[in-house]
């Protein structure tokens, strides 16, 4: 059954945190709702989950009305579950006992005793926790911890998981272990899971497609790759990738760069950034040369990140950030040239 969230606005006083949201979601999907704080992705995802109610608009589970201006299906009567961003974990409760938990609630009363223990041992078995089951939290790792969480959160196999900003709290070795953790979750499980993150790296290497919101709205859906190569807003274009946007004019399906006879074909281009005179570029689609035919620039910062170096380049009144192999080595204030690389390249 899909998700469908239909024109839903949420207003805290004169606040539009959502302004009229449309979205479906196909079952099975891995969404990932991408946005700065303050974009209203949380909210949306406690609308969801029915721990708030929209000022208008509706959603729906398939046939079922979870909520509407007038009408809010409570929590428990929704099949879903939802990890925090903290673990939520009582210091009392052994990892077994945790993930029993959610069975013990009206909404699992049907199941019995034996579909239960197997549910538990399931969950554990899908999140690596066998030799762990009768630790307490204080004797896990914040990645255990984060397990825990999730086995609790899928052990009563709901349609729809809610994930708001879980690995944030974790280091950065950790996080991307618990992001193959995850994706390997979802394919264990078949649920729908919607992610709330405003981590762009999160959202690409794991969704099937990503909502971008910006100040309620939503700017753009898509594919991790059609969000990347093919952002359709200024807004997108920076927050996901730092693409730098060149400005000039358009003649045709050529590009001309400002003050300069650098000339750039049209790479599907959005019609948004060609109506503003702007072609948007990727950090590793320029290449930093000493001369040539490029747009001339001056280094003004400089980033070792192993098989690349992360450069800021100064062009007249705008700074361009580019992505270079190691190899290709600048000094800070040296003189270049920025050459866009063609397609393929």
């Amino acid at each position: 059954m899909s998700l469908i969230i239909n024109k839903v606005t949420k207003k805290f006083g004169n606040i539009i945190a959502l302004n009229n949201v449309s979205i479906e979601i196909k079952d099975g999907e891995f969404i990932a709702i991408l946005g700065p704080s303050g974009c209203g992705k949380t909210t949306l995802l406690r609308i969801i989950g029915g721990f708030a109610e929209p000022t208008s608009g509706t959603i729906k589970m398939g046939d079922v009305l979870y909520s509407d201006s007038a009408f809010n299906l409570p929590v428990e009567k929704r099949n879903l579950s939802m990890v925090f961003q903290s673990f939520a974990l009582w210091p009392h409760m052994s990892v077994r006992e945790h993930i029993e938990f959610p069975l013990k609630s009206k909404r699992n009363k049907a199941m019995g005793d034996e579909e239960k223990k197997n549910a538990v041992e399931e969950a554990i078995s899908w999140t690596g926790l066998k030799k762990l089951a009768d630790r307490l939290p204080g004797e896990l790792s914040g990645g255990q911890k984060q397990r825990v969480a999730l086995a609790r959160a899928v052990v009563s196999k709901p349609d729809i998981l809610l994930m708001d900003e879980p690995l944030s709290s974790l280091d950065a070795e950790l996080k991307v272990n618990m992001r193959k953790e995850i994706q390997d979750l979802h394919k264990l499980t078949g649920a729908t899971i919607i992610y709330v993150t405003h981590d762009q790296s999160e959202a690409l290497a794991m969704a099937n497609r990503i909502i971008i919101m910006k100040n309620g709205n939503i700017e753009q859906i898509g594919t991790p790759e059609e969000v990347y190569k093919k952002p359709k807003t200024e807004f997108v274009a920076v927050f996901v990738g730092k693409c730098n946007l060149v400005r000039g004019r358009w003649n045709q399906n050529i590009f001309y760069v400002k003050d300069t006879k650098i000339m750039y074909n049209n790479e599907s281009v959005e019609p948004y950034f060609i109506q503003r005179g702007m072609y948007p570029v990727r950090p590793e689609q320029f290449s930093i040369e000493r001369k040539g035919l490029g747009i001339e620039g001056r280094i003004t910062n400089k980033q070792y990140n192993g098989r690349e170096i992360h450069y800021t380049v100064k062009c007249e009144d705008d700074f361009y950030v580019v992505y270079e192999d190691e190899e290709k080595n600048f000094n800070i204030n040296e003189a270049i040239v920025l050459v866009k690389k063609e397609r393929g390249n």
